[in-house]
């Protein structure tokens, strides 16, 4: 007999994956947590039935949502992630020598746990002295927080659950708030395909609060289409206008110096939904 997990992407579309195994299939204080083995991708980490990561195609959302924010500040020393308790985004946060503290504030510690003993390769520097993990309520963490960070990267499921309050004007105004004067935050927005008007509305909201915001797009199987879109609001640096030259090479798949602009160059039906 063989087992197959399905995420049901819209009502009339999904994907499906051969199953290995199951190693956790928890519902925890906050959602339905599932950590599974796959043959096509590996082990994957599933939250309230939707696929968050796993260890083929990991590296190209953490890479995307971290490093165009991190190579457009001129010295991003404090850096705050609002979710992502797996830690991909921490360890690409630490590949950044400016970086002297990287705080991540996870709502669900038992995304940290997991992620810990079953993905080692994503979560791995987790335990980096330059990491201070929180499990807390991130939009209360911003809200406390005033003038302390250089960048801010959301790494939240879709607004559903836990979630549904990182996708507001007022969290974007908590953010903008949060940061210091050269600040820049970045989110993931989902896709064009299925999710259109929550790009629309979460690109207005932000263009409310700062003053140069950014689109970009990048690739990741998994997700739903496949197409996946991010959101950079900052209140002073241009990703578009930064020297490619001066960007270093990192140990990276999918994020290079070549692509840093490249990314933001949308597919029309994309622009005319952000513009």
């Amino acid at each position: 007999m063989e087992l197959w997990y399905t995420e049901k992407q819209t009502e009339t579309y999904g994907i499906t994956a051969r199953i290995k195994e199951t190693y956790v299939s928890e519902q925890t204080d906050f959602q339905k947590l599932d950590m599974i083995e796959t043959e096509e991708f590996g082990t994957m980490l599933v939250l309230d039935g939707m696929v968050m990561t796993t260890d083929k195609d990991e590296f190209v959302y953490h890479e995307m949502v971290a490093h165009p924010a991190l190579f457009t500040h001129p010295n991003p020393e404090n850096v705050l992630v609002v979710g992502g308790g797996d830690g991909g985004v921490i360890r690409e946060v630490l590949k950044h020598q400016q970086v002297k503290k990287a705080v991540l504030v996870e709502i669900d510690g038992k995304v940290i746990e997991y992620s810990k003993q079953y993905l080692p390769n994503i979560a791995g520097e987790l335990d980096n002295s330059r990491v201070e993990v929180i499990v807390n309520d991130g939009f209360m963490h911003i809200h406390d927080h005033k003038n302390t960070y250089d960048v801010i990267i959301v790494d939240s499921t879709e607004p559903v659950g836990p979630a549904v309050n990182l996708f507001t004007r007022g969290f974007y105004q908590g953010i903008y708030e949060s940061l210091k004067a050269e600040g820049i935050f970045v989110a993931q927005t989902d896709n064009p395909w299925f999710k259109a008007d929550l790009i629309a509305s979460v690109n207005r909201d932000v263009k409310e609060v700062f003053p140069i915001v950014r689109v970009y797009c990048a690739n990741v199987p998994t997700y739903p289409s496949g197409l996946w879109t991010f959101t950079m609001g900052s209140k002073k640096h241009d990703p578009l206008t930064i020297d490619e030259s001066a960007i270093p090479e990192l140990d990276t798949k999918y994020y290079s110096p070549r692509l840093h602009k490249a990314a933001f160059a949308l597919p029309k039906f994309v622009e005319n939904l952000v513009n």
